[in-house]
């Protein structure tokens, strides 16, 4: 008796590799936001950086400053003629390699932004135990370790005429009269001295130029009398 057998046909699906296709769109996906996320915390890295090299600069500006009243100081104490009768005062005359200017030089405004003005030549350099014969800043007195700051100054005596004797300058004076408590003060005639310096000092600007690591440049100002 013949035997009949059955053949069972199973169909199967074809795999069209959809899921796989959306798993590669997202590994790609959060490839990119890791890749962002890298940058972006380097970018907060380097902007905290820099701005550490802008404030340790600024406030090596300091130095600049007391460098500047301490060559005034030092000059003024050597002196021994009155700058209000003396053409020859060192007061009386630019020093640029001393980083003194006996005007604002209007006219002929000294620019200080410009790299030229703070050349050895027409600038002066802090001075003290952590600064070099240059103005290069140490954290040691024995400058072995640098901060990688130079600080350098310029100082303006606060008239309008260069190389002139204080009456013929044309300068802004500081008031001798009152203190800042509106209390009377002696002026140097009225105390003895010559009748000549009764008008007061004459206001020096001092700017202070720091350039540190990475190109970082601060500037930083004072008024001395």
């Amino acid at each position: 008796m013949p035997s009949f057998r059955r053949f069972h046909h199973v169909s199967v699906s074809r795999q069209r590799g959809v899921v796989l296709f959306i798993a590669l769109i997202a590994l790609v996906a959060m490839s990119l936001a890791a890749v962002a996320l890298i940058r972006s915390v380097d970018t907060a890295t380097l902007v905290a950086g820099n701005l550490a090299f802008k404030q340790s600069a600024t406030s090596s500006g300091d130095s600049g400053a007391e460098g500047a009243i301490g060559w005034l100081t030092t000059t003024s104490a050597a002196a021994t003629s009155d700058p209000w009768t003396d053409a020859a005062h060192a007061f009386n005359n630019d020093n640029p390699a001393a980083g003194y200017y006996s005007s604002i030089n209007v006219g002929a405004p000294l620019d200080l932004f410009a790299d030229a003005t703070w050349s050895p030549a027409t600038s002066a350099p802090a001075t003290g135990n952590l600064y070099d014969a240059t103005g290069h800043e140490y954290f040691d007195a024995t400058h072995t370790k640098p901060t990688g700051n130079t600080v350098r100054f310029v100082i303006e005596r606060m008239c309008r005429t260069p190389n002139q004797l204080l009456t013929e300058a044309d300068c802004l004076f500081s008031d001798t009269s009152e203190d800042n408590r509106s209390k009377r003060v002696l002026t140097y005639g009225e105390a003895g001295g010559a009748n000549s310096s009764t008008a007061g000092s004459p206001i020096y600007r001092i700017t202070a130029r720091i350039l540190g690591p990475k190109n970082t440049v601060s500037y930083t100002q004072a008024y001395a009398y």
